[in-house]
């Protein structure tokens, strides 16, 4: 069965990532099964809702029937990553390897550790966090399932992402406030280069994966904007707006200390020092092999968050998971 055979399935569809690929998915004109614990997604009607928990190998294997392509986008809460993770991504291989299947994952930059520069995919696995080691773990693991010959698998790579339903630290800490006359919260360095990517972008992108052959067996950083700040991005943010945007600064001291009475900002604080960094990625492999892809303009792309976040209900602060 070729990738553009059989249904595509998307695990973990109700995130922000699973969101867009569905949406992504249904206008290449492909057939989508889209996959949740609860199989309840309000998805358009064309969608086949499936219920199915990732980490049950089993059940996995049968939402996973007759696909051409599957989708790891599993969001799992940052306190259960250690538990429920491997799991996850061992389940939906099996389905894949069932279905005779591509898997396509869903990736992040956290397993390179400190740099000074632009990340490419020849970087070395250097982790500082725990999550940073899991994450390079399950890349690997993914990885080695196509170098064995069980399934072919594919990594698509994303720094910080933004858009609709996105839980990141550029999500509702800084597009909230700037909605609601609060302060924007961020939590490094204000000056340092950064290249987000819009959660539609960061569909496109795994989509055109699952779709070349040439794509599978490695790691590619998908295409971004060229680099922005930290402090230009709450600009655009707030003419977007039209209101000036406030903005305290969160250092690794204070997450710390917030995080003994708030466990998301416990979990995430191990993280922020990606920006105090260059956090920006090199995506020439990829636009070498399949050509520029698609790439929202910040403009656009704060645009059309702040029309879903004027629409959504408000969450807590800090949850900076995907």
């Amino acid at each position: 069965m070729s990738s553009t055979d059989g249904v595509h399935v998307v695990v973990g569809a109700s995130g922000g990532t699973g969101r867009a690929l569905v949406r992504e998915l249904l206008g290449r004109g492909h057939r989508v099964r889209a996959v949740n614990r609860s199989g309840r997604l309000d998805a358009p009607p064309d969608v086949e809702e499936v219920a199915g928990d990732a980490r049950d190998a089993e059940r996995m294997r049968e939402v996973c029937r007759g696909a051409g392509v599957v989708y790891n986008t599993v969001n799992v809460p940052f306190a259960q990553w250690r538990e429920s993770f491997p799991a996850a991504v061992d389940g939906i291989l099996a389905g894949a390897r069932a279905a005779g299947a591509t898997m396509v994952f869903a990736d992040d930059t956290w397993m390179y550790g400190r740099v000074t520069g632009p990340m490419t995919e020849e970087l070395p696995y250097r982790p500082v966090s725990d999550k940073g080691v899991l994450r390079a773990w399950l890349a690997e693991r993914v990885i080695a399932a196509h170098t064995r010959g069980q399934v072919r698998t594919v990594i698509g790579r994303a720094p910080e992402l933004y858009g609709p339903a996105v839980e990141s630290v550029l999500g509702h800490n800084l597009f909230g406030p700037a909605l609601t006359h609060g302060p924007a919260l961020w939590v490094g360095d204000l000056d340092q280069p950064l290249g987000p990517m819009f959660i539609d972008d960061f569909a496109h992108g795994l989509a055109e994966l699952g779709e070349h052959e040439a794509a599978l067996g490695r790691t590619w950083h998908l295409p971004t904007p060229e680099p922005i700040t930290a402090r230009a991005f709450l600009d655009l943010l707030s003419a977007q707006a039209h209101r000036p945007a406030r903005t305290l600064r969160l250092g690794e001291r204070s997450a710390r200390t917030l995080g003994l009475v708030w466990p998301v900002a416990r979990e995430g604080a191990e993280m922020l020092y990606q920006f105090r960094q260059p956090h920006v990625i090199d995506a020439t492999d990829y636009t070498t092999a399949f050509g520029p892809g698609q790439v929202t303009s910040y403009e656009h792309g704060i645009a059309q968050t702040l029309r879903w976040y004027s629409t959504t209900p408000r969450r807590p602060l800090l949850d900076i998971g995907r």
